[in-house]
């Protein structure tokens, strides 16, 4: 019988992939073994080398990305699945959690400030003018603006007044952005949730510099509010059908707001992260990984997002 092969696809990090192997390949006993993911030319013949792999940098490579795509499509379990993953984005996102009885922030997507490429004014007949001031009647000041497709912080801007919205929305080029309302928050939290089940909850500072943003001797939290923390977590990750991600929590007035759920490759390098977390990040996603690759593969389009929203709203009648 041969060995079941869960390969590891990553870029430029280094602590954790090889640390991951080595735990997967501690655990794997005599029906699993894990290693590098290589990666050639793709033929067309639907045939690949994997049970199982793990994406950690299809998001910067679209060649990847195809790959997975068709590896999913030929039976190779992918976490987290490429297919769903090409599709999403974080203002729909929002919808899910909120069918999720999740609490997020107020939110409006806005059009493109630049003209997407092979595109023209007369490309967005459909389009008409943005009502400013009921924008930002409906999400207070301050706000903050960022990608619906995007993360690491990048183009992210957060304003006070319409002057320094207009002067960020400027600098947005053809980005689909989101104005969202700002949760001045007493704590912060960041989730690790991995195949849908486990969670470790960390106190996080996301105003301190990157090496020192996880809080170290933070105060134990309310049982009741810890188990809150916990189901929303897990309630965003079942609706996305993510098996591996980081979920963030701001709390302002003791309701934890879903501030950022999509990171699908979230950062799990020790020196960012902390060697608690680490261990514990590379110790449960080896447990996760083996447990998937040993049971039945199911091929999933989507989490669980289109048996919790809605589809029978009224439809709203132009004023």
């Amino acid at each position: 019988m041969r060995k079941k092969r869960i390969g590891i696809l990553f870029g430029m990090e280094d602590t954790f992939p090889w640390a991951l192997i080595d735990a997967i390949n501690a655990r794997g006993g005599d029906d699993v073994e894990a290693g590098v993911v290589e990666i050639s030319y793709l033929k067309d013949d639907g045939v690949f080398p994997y049970d199982l792999i793990l994406d950690r940098i299809s998001h910067e490579v679209p060649f990847y990305r195809t790959y997975l795509k068709c590896a999913a499509a030929s039976g190779v379990r992918i976490v987290n699945n490429p297919i769903w993953w090409s599709a999403d984005d974080k203002f729909f996102d929002n919808l899910v959690a909120k069918a999720a009885n999740v609490a997020v922030p107020k939110t409006v997507l806005l059009p493109h400030k630049q003209y997407p490429p092979n595109t023209e004014a007369k490309s967005f007949r459909n389009m008409r003018w943005v009502n400013w001031e009921e924008v930002w009647s409906y999400l207070g000041w301050p706000i903050f603006m960022k990608p619906a497709y995007g993360g690491g912080w990048k183009d992210v801007y957060k304003v006070h007044d319409p002057k320094e919205f207009f002067a960020a929305y400027d600098q947005t080029r053809d980005l689909t952005m989101m104005a969202q309302e700002a949760i001045e928050f007493e704590l912060y939290y960041r989730c690790y949730v991995l195949g849908r089940k486990r969670v470790r909850i960390m106190a996080y500072d996301p105003k301190s510099p990157h090496h020192e943003r996880y809080v170290k001797n933070a105060p134990p939290m309310e049982p009741a509010f810890e188990e809150r923390i916990h189901r929303d977590a897990l309630a965003l990750c079942d609706g996305l059908g993510y098996d591996m991600n980081t979920v963030e929590f701001a709390v302002r007035d003791g309701v934890p707001y879903a501030i950022d759920f999509m990171n699908c490759a979230p950062d799990a390098d020790r020196h960012s992260v902390g060697e608690e977390n680490f261990e514990w990040m590379v110790s449960n996603m080896a447990e996760v990984l083996l447990e998937l690759v040993r049971g039945e593969k199911k091929f999933e389009l989507t989490g669980n997002w289109p048996t919790v929203l809605n589809p029978t709203k009224d439809v709203l009648q132009p004023v």
